[in-house]
C-alpha cells in the first residue's frame, strides 16, 4: 500500500462526445422548420467550431442547440469559449468557438492556493496544464476534491489518476 496518495485535477473534455454532440446538432439544424432553409454549416475543427449561418437569430438558435446536445453528452459548457461574430460573404454571419482544454498557469496557481490555505497537510503542484495533489490520508483528497468542486472556476475541472 502506497504511503502517500494522489489525484490529478485537469481540465479536458472527451472529444468523441463533442463530435457527437455537433452531429446531433448539424441533424437538428437541418430538419427543424425555422432552421432549414438557413444554409448553416458547423464545422468541428482541433481546436475550434466554426457556425456559418444566415443571421444572428439562427445563430443564437444553434447555440442553443448545441449547448443542449454537450450538456446531455456531459460535457461541461465551459469548454466553449464564443468569439465575436463576424460578418460574412453574403449577408451572413460567422462565429469560431474556441474549445479550452487545460489549466492555466494562472487558474493552476489559483488551486494551488487554496489547497495551501486551507488544507495543510496536503501538497499540490503544478505539472504543465495540470495539478497534482498528494496526501497521506484520502479522506483527505476527498475534501479537496468537494473543495474544488464549490469554487467557480472559468474551466471544467476533472479529478483523474486517483490512487
Amino acid at each position: 500500500m502506497a504511503s502517500t496518495f494522489s489525484f490529478d485535477i485537469v481540465s479536458e473534455f472527451d472529444r468523441q462526445e463533442l463530435v457527437n454532440a455537433v452531429d446531433q446538432t448539424k441533424r437538428d439544424v437541418s430538419s427543424r422548420y425555422d432552421l432549414k432553409d438557413t444554409n448553416t454549416e458547423i464545422d468541428l475543427n482541433d481546436d475550434a467550431i466554426v457556425i456559418n449561418t444566415d443571421s444572428e437569430f439562427t445563430l443564437d438558435a444553434v447555440h442553443n442547440l448545441l449547448q443542449l446536445k454537450a450538456s446531455k453528452r456531459n460535457l461541461s459548457l465551459k469548454i466553449f469559449d464564443y468569439g465575436k461574430v463576424e460578418s460574412a460573404s453574403g449577408s451572413r454571419v460567422r462565429q469560431e468557438i474556441k474549445l479550452k482544454k487545460g489549466i492555466s498557469q494562472d487558474i493552476a496557481k489559483q488551486i494551488t492556493k487554496i489547497i495551501r490555505d486551507e488544507f495543510k497537510k496536503i501538497q499540490g503542484s503544478i505539472q504543465g496544464d495540470a495539478v497534482r495533489v498528494s496526501a497521506k490520508s484520502k479522506d483527505e483528497l476527498q475534501a479537496v476534491m468537494q473543495r474544488m468542486k464549490q469554487e467557480d472556476f472559468p474551466v471544467a475541472l476533472q479529478f483523474t489518476n486517483y490512487r
